[in-house]
Formats: C-alpha cells, structure tokens, sequence
C-alpha cells in the first residue's frame, strides 16, 4: 500500500453533503487541510502522510525551511482552535523546474518537524493516480481561507471556506489566459461561476483540489494561480499532482521518509 489506509476519509463529513455556494466549512469535514504560515504569508496545504505536506512552490520562494510553520486540523485563523497541531517544518523541497514567472510545475513538499497523529480532524488525502482524468464538468471541491472577493478579506474569525465547481476544459482555461499558458499534462482547471464566494485569492495558493471517489477523496490538483479575485471568467488554475516525476517522487517519500532524505523530485 502506498498511501495510507486512512486517505482520503473524513469521518465528521456528513452523507451527501452538497455544497452549492462558497460558505463556512463546518470543523473537520477537511481533515487534510493545512494551514501553511511563511512569515507574514499564508497559504494552504494538504496533509499527504504523517511528515509530508503538499503545498505551492510559489509560497516558499521567500523562506529559509525554518521559518516556514504549518497547522493541521485548523478551522479559523482568529481564535481558539481546539483540535489544532503545530509543526515547524524542518525541509521544503520545491519542484527543480518549478518556474516563477509561469507558475508551471508549481509544487512543493513540506518535512514535518514530527509526526502527526491521526484523528478525526488530521487525516492525510489521497493522490490522484498516475493516469487519473477528470472530465470536463465533473463536480470538485476548493477550500481555503482566502478572500471570496476583491478587496474583501474574510470576517472574523476566518473560518475555512469550501466551494462546490466543476472542472473546466483547458481549451476554456487558455481562451481566457492565452494559448499555452494551461497545458493538459501539467494543469486542471475549475471554472468560477456567478454568485459564488469564490475560493481564489492567495491565502488559497497551495491548497487542494479533491474529487469524490467512492468513500474516499481525491487531491487531483494544488491552486496555482487565477486573475484576481471574484472573476469567473477566467476558472482557476491547479497544478496536477499527476505531472512530472512528482508522483513517483512522493510514492518514494512517503515509504521511506524515515530511512532516507531525498532532495530532488
């Protein structure tokens, strides 16, 4: 087994919960959400295996490893959170052909300083499949604690936000970022519709993008970039957790991150 047995299930989610508009996400029900604090910038993660958080390159480009910290099992940034965990993190490994001027291969993995137990409200996702598709109109989710508008942050206590969209095609994606800007192999893109609180500032760069499989949920993607905040024509844009040598690289990581230290994807 590569991942772990308990990927992907959120035992406080309830059955056949729908959500149809961006809204407060009840505590738990996105037990692989991280928080990932970088001095005074903040993005979001998800938690792939008890040491291991998968993040956006793009939120670690101006930090030394240590001080880079993240939270699990956070449900607001203001206040008490009372099954919350925190971790230094104690590597960043960011994809060697991630580029900052396009955002391609935008991906990163976060070492924990420990370990994390598993719990209700800390449970790892699972990862797409090698050769996962996903098909133009199918239903994802988004969450993050990023502004659902332009120039309009969260009102306290900035509870974590999710959003129910469906995928979009590439084709859609460059009509609205230029041709070759959203490749097939590299991107997923989810569409942003009107009147939704849109989850797509850049508190949610980083975070996850999960499908529905079953009992179980699916990262397909990590947020990687939009225009602005509360545009819907142009979708946001996720780095497949699928491209490149990722996937085979944290297949290593996580079944052997205690007996070697790999540096390179």
């Amino acid at each position: 087994r590569v991942w772990p047995a308990v990927c992907g299930t959120a035992p406080l989610r309830k059955p056949h919960t729908r959500i149809i508009g961006g809204e407060d996400a009840p505590a738990g029900v996105w037990p692989w959400q991280a928080s990932v604090h970088n001095n005074s910038t903040l993005c979001g993660g998800s938690l792939i295996s008890r040491r291991w958080v998968l993040t956006a390159a793009r939120c670690l480009s101006r930090s030394a490893d240590s001080h880079v910290v993240v939270f699990l099992g956070r449900d607001t940034q203001m206040g008490p959170n009372l099954h919350e965990v925190m971790r230094w993190v104690s590597k960043v490994i960011k994809h060697p052909d991630y580029d900052p001027g396009t955002h391609k291969n935008d991906l990163a993995l976060l070492r924990l300083s420990s370990p994390v137990n598993f719990t209700d409200y800390i449970r790892p996702v699972c990862l797409a499949a090698k050769r996962s598709f996903f098909v133009d109109g199918l239903s994802c989710w988004v969450t993050g604690w990023g502004a659902p508008q332009t120039n309009a942050p969260l009102p306290p206590p900035q509870r974590l936000q999710q959003v129910s969209v469906p995928i979009v095609s590439n084709i859609q994606c460059n009509a609205a970022y230029g041709t070759g800007k959203v490749t097939n192999q590299d991107d997923v893109c989810r569409a942003g519709l009107q009147g939704q609180r849109l989850l797509r500032g850049e508190r949610d760069f980083g975070g996850p993008l999960v499908v529905s499989y079953g009992n179980r949920w699916i990262q397909a993607g990590v947020a990687s970039f939009v225009t602005g905040c509360g545009y819907p024509d142009y979708p946001g844009v996720y780095t497949r957790v699928t491209s490149g040598r990722l996937k085979a690289y944290l297949q290593e990581q996580t079944i052997s991150q205690e007996r070697r230290t790999l540096s390179s994807f």
